[in-house]
């Protein structure tokens, strides 16, 4: 097991690079089992979630390459797909993993794959993926953990997610793709992640309209091809050292993003004090104004504010002046870090969906637990700004979504170490 060691104080200084967002890398390493043909993906985060996708892949019998190390490209292969299962222990830390139901159905006529595991923010069903699924034709059953899917060819439909689903209208418009006739999803999701898999996929050889809209509209093809693609910059990790730079008074520049995917986050930061300016079409630089301001924020689905900048956010507010008030809208369980928190000396009161945090509060070191992904960035953040030294355990959520985040902190002057058990 490792852990952070982190020394707090230091404000934030240099240029950061944002990695590719593997929100978006994710459904495209699933894309390429559409195809016999090599899928050339770049601008691949090493992370932990992709390293668990490409040996599912690679399970699979998939020819998964990676010239590089760290990976920064991949090309995946899905010539012949011997063992079209997702095996609870490749996935029982990754929820992606569900990705890859509807591109084995829509090619292969079969898909087993285990319900997915991933981090602890309350229930996340796939139910809407099996019932888009069985609305184009599938036969899909549940039992013992797995879900197993079969048709001998898809059929176009028109569905509407009851729900708005990210993952879900990612499984269900590979699947469309491959479909005989028309596929219409309406109330899809928005989120960028979407428009650059479809971007993928029409590079294949697919026929999507309207994906980054409500309604997205597939005409099937028999088959796909090959294909060259980089993915989008990670909008998340950019927020994070947005909230970063400006908590501990510092100058950061960040390259390699895209602002035009940031608009809730940096809107709500602005309203906090922050200074916030472009620095080229792919570049943004943030320093803290005069002084840190509370704001209200809730959560919603793009391109509103993201449930996964909520825990930065929380962080932030610790150190901002007056009342902050964060809703939680998307997951029932997503507080868990306020507690954490809480231990450093934060002034946090959880009420169901609803944790008011009153700042600032001068943070101190002290041993606590990431419970997930966004969690653990969340406790970064204000062990960095926090008195003495905060010990962060299970600091494996992080490496799930964030690529090597201590070597790049350190870079801009953070003192952070990372600790096995085995050194102690």
């Amino acid at each position: 097991m490792e852990r952070f060691k982190i020394a707090g104080g230091v404000p934030l200084e240099g240029k950061v690079r944002i990695s590719g967002a593997k929100n978006a890398a994710l459904p495209a390493m699933a894309a390429a089992l559409l195809t016999a043909e090599p899928v050339r993906l770049q601008n691949i985060p090493h992370v932990r979630d992709i390293i668990t996708m490409a040996k599912l892949l690679a399970h699979m019998r998939c020819i998964v390459q990676s010239p590089d190390l760290p990976p920064s490209e991949f090309t995946i292969q899905a010539e012949t797909v011997s063992h079209a299962e997702a095996p609870y222990d490749l996935v029982k830390t990754m929820r992606a993993s569900v990705l890859t139901l509807g591109p084995l159905v829509a090619r292969f006529g079969y898909a087993r794959v285990s319900l997915p595991g991933g981090c602890a923010i309350g229930a996340r069903p796939v139910d809407l993926h099996i019932q888009a699924l069985e609305k184009l034709g599938a036969q899909v059953t549940v039992d013992h953990g797995y879900i197993e899917a079969r048709a001998d060819r898809l059929r176009g439909a028109t569905f509407r997610f009851p729900k708005i689903t990210v993952t879900g209208t990612e499984n269900i418009l590979t699947a469309a793709v491959l479909a005989e006739g028309e596929t219409i999803l309406e109330n899809s999701a928005l989120e960028p992640e979407i428009a650059d898999l479809a971007e993928l996929l029409v590079k294949m050889g697919a026929k999507i309209e309207g994906a980054g809209t409500p309604t997205i509209r597939v005409q099937g093809v028999e088959k796909l091809h090959g294909a060259t693609h980089a993915v989008i910059p990670d909008r998340i990790e950019a927020g994070t050292f947005l909230v970063a730079g400006a908590m501990t008074g510092g100058d950061l520049t960040l390259t390699c993003c895209e602002p035009n995917h940031l608009g809730a986050i940096i809107e709500k930061l602005k309203e906090c004090g922050l200074e916030i300016r472009a620095e080229g079409p792919r570049a943004l630089r943030v320093r803290r104004g005069s002084k840190l301001t509370g704001a209200d924020v809730t959560t919603e689905e793009y391109p509103g504010f993201a449930t996964d900048m909520q825990a930065q956010f929380m962080a932030l507010a610790t150190q901002a002046e007056g009342v902050s008030r964060v809703r939680e809208t998307i997951f029932e369980n997503r507080f868990l870090h306020a507690s954490e928190m809480m231990r450093m000396g934060a002034n946090i009161v959880v009420d169901g969906n609803l944790a008011v945090v009153t700042g600032p509060t001068a943070l101190t070191g002290a041993p606590v637990t990431a419970s997930d992904l966004r969690a653990s960035a969340g406790l970064v953040l204000a062990a960095l700004v926090a008195n003495n030294t905060t010990w962060i355990d299970r600091v494996y959520h992080i490496d799930r979504g964030y690529e090597r985040i201590e070597e790049k902190l350190n870079k801009l002057g953070a003192r952070i170490e990372r600790i096995s058990d085995r050194e102690e």
